[in-house]
């Protein structure tokens, strides 16, 4: 009778083969999105705290530097802020609307293809001004 050895020694390392890419693709969107999420987070806490401090009274350029302060972390010279009404405008019981936008860069050579790059983001808090 001819018997038949059959070896199966190099299947887990084919099937891990053909696997792993797609890990690695999870992997690195799941790290992506958690920046992207994170710089999100960032950006609503600093026009949050920019347009509280301009609602007591801050001035543009104190706005200006909260704002990079709480955004520590952000690349400044991706970050842009615009102030509405400037100081010489706001009067008390207004609105004042302070929008922060930042872009992320996606450094996931293939997430890249599928987003915009860079990813932009964008938090407008508005408080009346007392």
């Amino acid at each position: 009778m001819l018997m038949i050895i059959k070896r199966d020694c190099g299947q887990a390392v084919l099937e891990f083969a053909l696997v792993l890419p797609i890990l690695l693709l999870l992997l690195f969107g799941i790290i992506e999105f958690g920046i992207i999420f994170h710089d999100n987070l960032v950006l609503n806490q600093a026009a949050r705290e920019g347009a509280r401090l301009g609602a007591v009274g801050g001035t543009d350029e104190e706005i200006r530097m909260t704002v990079e302060r709480v955004a520590a972390g952000l690349d400044p010279a991706r970050l842009q802020l615009e102030i509405d009404p400037p100081e010489d405008e706001r009067l008390r019981g207004d609105g004042l609307r302070v929008e922060v936008r930042y872009s992320v860069p996606i450094v996931t050579p293939i997430l890249a293809e599928f987003l915009p790059n860079p990813y932009p983001l964008a938090a407008a808090v508005t408080m009346r001004v007392e």
